[in-house]
């Protein structure tokens, strides 16, 4: 059946009656247009995964994006406090953790895997060389599955890879979002952000399709029908060239009074549709699922606070999750362990660290380089002793000022 068949038998026979009638309601219009678009076909049927739409996409790469800006701190915990560890191992998992792949990439891809294209699971394979850690290989989600074992399925499993079966403790398996049935499985948010995602899949569709529509006529031209000329199509186009198109712009048009009506037309706007209202409803959903600020994908202005409460929020959790696992996973020492430095991430100003890092110098917690550090300035010689006012002193030592001994 024809679309134009299609649209008499559904009771609309000229699309553009839509906006002449002005005694039928907007929501009644809006019924109608819908009943319309979806006769032409784009109406969304069919299968679509997270990644084919951008709202989603944008989310999680910039999620991930900020994942692989982080530097990764070999740490050793002692008793009098946390040292950073430099050697092979520290540059391995931090410059270098692939061989062919930066360490922007490699962490990148382990969280668009956890997030995105692995639902919630990423898999690393280590390769050694004489009881040395040469290299470590991102597993594709499409080429590993993670299978209970029978025995024990709540507690043990085996992950397959290309079909052959590995013990996990000989790879490196990363999760979030534990399975209710398998806690070692993690989920991502497929099921939570599935309606999101159809909707904002449909209101794309929906607003190309309106934005390339026909049925948008500035204005419409009745004429009596029963005139010879009005009976074919080319009649109707002599019609149109006799009495409206001229020759120059702005030339009056001589039309004859009895046959012929110019009405001049609003067509509907995806305004009229709340498209806009209804995708920024969604963007904004999909958002607070994937745990980034909405401003990321594109609603709202860049907020500080906003920004920051991610860093140390939902951020924070994913960096913790690929650290322990890798402390699990790599590290024999029960002294030593692997930190993300989200730190470097806080949106401090220039003033702030200024104010912050001068009160810090003038305690004598830090040195004259570290501060310079912060603001990615050289270090100077002379600068590393820590250094503190000369009224900065214990408590109990407040009575042996020289000022108050006579």
């Amino acid at each position: 059946m024809s679309n134009k068949k299609r649209r008499k038998s559904r009771g609309i026979s000229d699309p553009a009656s839509l906006v002449v009638d002005k005694n039928v309601n907007v929501n009644q219009k809006i019924i109608q247009l819908m009943e319309l678009i979806n006769s032409e076909g784009i109406t969304c049927n069919g299968y679509h995964s997270l990644d084919q739409d951008p709202t989603i996409a944008t989310a999680c790469k910039k999620f991930a994006g900020l994942v692989g800006l982080i530097s990764w701190h070999l740490m050793n915990d002692t008793e009098d406090g946390d040292f950073r560890i430099k050697n092979e191992l520290s540059r391995k998992i931090d410059i270098n953790p692939n061989s062919m792949m930066t360490r922007q990439a490699f962490y990148s891809a382990i969280a668009l895997d956890l997030l995105l294209y692995g639902d919630g699971n990423a898999v690393v394979r280590p390769h050694t060389e004489d009881g040395y850690l040469r290299d470590l290989e991102i597993i594709p989600p499409s080429r590993f599955q993670l299978m209970p074992d029978p025995t024990a399925p709540n507690y043990r499993y085996w992950i397959y890879i290309d079909g052959i079966p590995y013990d996990p403790r000989d790879l490196i398996h990363f999760a979030i979002n534990p399975d209710k049935n398998y806690p070692w499985k993690g989920t991502s948010f497929r099921v939570a952000i599935r309606d999101v995602a159809e909707n904002l899949h449909q209101a794309a569709k929906t607003e190309k399709a309106f934005n390339a529509s026909k049925w948008k006529p500035p204005m419409i031209v009745k004429v009596d029908g029963m005139t010879e000329e009005f009976q074919s199509p080319d009649g109707r186009r002599e019609i149109v060239k006799d009495y409206v198109e001229t020759a120059d712009v702005g030339e009056p048009w001589v039309i004859p009074a009895q046959q012929m009506e110019v009405t001049s037309v609003k067509p509907l706007t995806l305004q009229d549709l709340a498209i806009k209202d209804t995708m920024t409803l969604n963007k904004q959903t999909a958002a607070a699922i994937v745990g980034v600020p909405a401003f990321m994908v594109g609603v709202g202005a860049f907020n500080r606070e906003e920004y920051d409460n991610f860093i140390m929020t939902d951020f924070r959790s994913l960096i913790e999750c690929i650290q322990q696992t890798l402390t699990k996973a790599l590290l024999i020492s029960d002294q030593w362990y692997i930190k993300g430095n989200i730190w470097q991430l806080r949106d401090w100003d220039l003033s702030t660290i200024t104010t912050v890092f001068t009160a810090f110098g003038d305690r004598g917690w830090i040195t004259g380089n570290e501060a310079r550090d912060r603001i990615n300035l050289p270090p100077k010689e002379g600068l590393d002793e820590l250094k503190v006012l000369e009224n900065y002193i214990p408590a109990d030592k407040s009575g042996d000022q020289k000022k108050l001994i006579q």
